[in-house]
Order: structure tokens, then sequence, then C-alpha cells
């Protein structure tokens, strides 16, 4: 994360449920500073009434947006003109669109032609299109399961979850594929190019995704992979290495 990224955080409020706004706002910290914070909606209706003290403890500005026709989302267009416009005004550097509607797709296209980086959030639902329009896309289920991380078995004592959903050939292929594209000549690649490696290839890629914190541990659990600790030149950190087994 670069020191001094800037994020505009928009908001579908009538595509994503408030239970999740506490986790993903901590989630969004991680990759910069949101400076700005607005969720979109028409607020005359009652089932949008339980927003309210949750924007007032995230500091979320909501946008009031009538809807004029039945049938079509005048939120959406909102959104988007208003991400235009912080567009054009250069005080942000990056984006994170918070919905499981497609039709954002469009938007999170355009901004990164505009060389923005467009974090997408959403609920698994989420079509592709969007998902594969995003530098990266979170669901949000899965940082409900962050907080549910330890559960008790039945003699009531507290276990770690792991392997929340499986492990499919279609994933070990695109592990083994991106070391291989990232190793060098002896078939050795350090991680953190791996992981952004995946990213670019899979948006939607979440160690979390498997009931791994992160991507280490995921690596170290699988058999297909051999992993390695070396010591940088100043010795003070240790930096995992990954090859994948003949």
């Amino acid at each position: 994360m670069i020191k001094d990224t800037k994020i505009a955080v928009l908001i579908d409020g009538d595509n994503i449920p408030s239970k999740y706004i506490s986790e993903m706002m901590e989630e969004i910290t991680k990759y910069g500073t949101p400076t700005i914070k607005r969720i979109y909606g028409d607020w005359t209706k009652p089932h949008l009434s339980k927003w309210k003290n949750i924007l007032l403890e995230n500091a979320i500005t909501p946008i009031q947006q009538y809807g004029y026709t039945t049938g079509k989302n005048a939120t959406d267009s909102a959104m988007i003109i208003d991400a235009m416009d912080i567009l054009y005004s250069e005080k942000v550097n990056s984006f994170c669109l918070v919905s499981s509607d497609s039709d954002f797709t469009k938007l999170a296209t355009r901004l990164r032609e505009a060389a923005m980086v467009v974090y997408g959030m959403g609920e698994k639902k989420t079509p592709n299109p969007f998902i594969v329009a995003c530098d990266k896309f979170i669901y949000l289920e899965i940082l409900a399961n962050d907080d549910d991380e330890n559960t008790k078995d039945e003699q009531g004592k507290k276990t770690k979850k792991t392997n929340l959903y499986n492990i499919t050939p279609k994933v070990i292929k695109l592990l083994k594929n991106s070391v291989a594209d990232a190793a060098d000549e002896d078939g050795w690649a350090f991680l953190g190019d791996v992981g952004s490696l995946i990213i670019k290839k899979q948006p939607n890629f979440d160690s979390r995704n498997f009931g791994f914190q992160k991507l280490t541990p995921l690596f170290k659990s699988l058999p297909q992979f051999e992993m390695e600790q070396r010591d940088q030149t100043n010795g003070r950190f240790k930096l995992i290495y990954v090859k994948n087994k003949e």
C-alpha cells in the first residue's frame, strides 16, 4: 500500500446490507485512507432507516436520490456521476465501489483507464463482469467470517476454522501457474510477487475464501508446493519463497 493512498468510497445503499459496513470500512483502511465516504439511496424509504446510526458511527455521508421512475435505479446514475466528478477533482488516487450490481462495470473500467486503482466490494452474487473490471474484489461475506474465526467444538473448546470452502483443481492450477510465471531459473518465486500476480489474473482471489487469513498458510497447507524462508540483507525480516513440486 502506498502511504499517501487516498480512497473515495462510494456505496450503493439500495444493494448492500447494512450489517457489513463496520467490517467493510475496517478492510478498506488496509489499502489506504478513505477520504471521501458516501452512500447513495432514497432515504425516504422505510427499509433504509436502519442505516442512520451506522452512518454516524462510520462518518459516511448519505446522498439522497429519489426514484423518479418505477423499475429504474436512479441511485446508480447518481453514484456514477459523483464518481466522475471526484475523478476530475484529483483529490483521490483510488476508488472503492461497494455494490453487487453489474451496472458499475463500465464505471470501474473507466476509472482504471484514468490510472485509478479500483477496489470492488460486494456479495458473492456479484456478476463476474464487475469483479474482473476491478483491480481487486473482496467478498463481503468473508469479512463477516473474520469475526467468527474461532468456533467451539462439541466439548465447548475453541477451534480454528480452516478450509471454509474447497480448494478446487482450478484454484490449484491458478496457484501453480502463477508460481511458475514469477519463478527464477531454479523455480523459486517470491511469495509477494506471486500474490500480486494472482490478483492481476483473478481480482476476487482471497486466501480468506478458503479459511486462511494470509497467503502463506494457504500455500503451506497444500502438498503441491515447497516453501522456504530466506534472510534479508539487513536481517530484519525473512522473505518467503515458494516452488512448485515436481
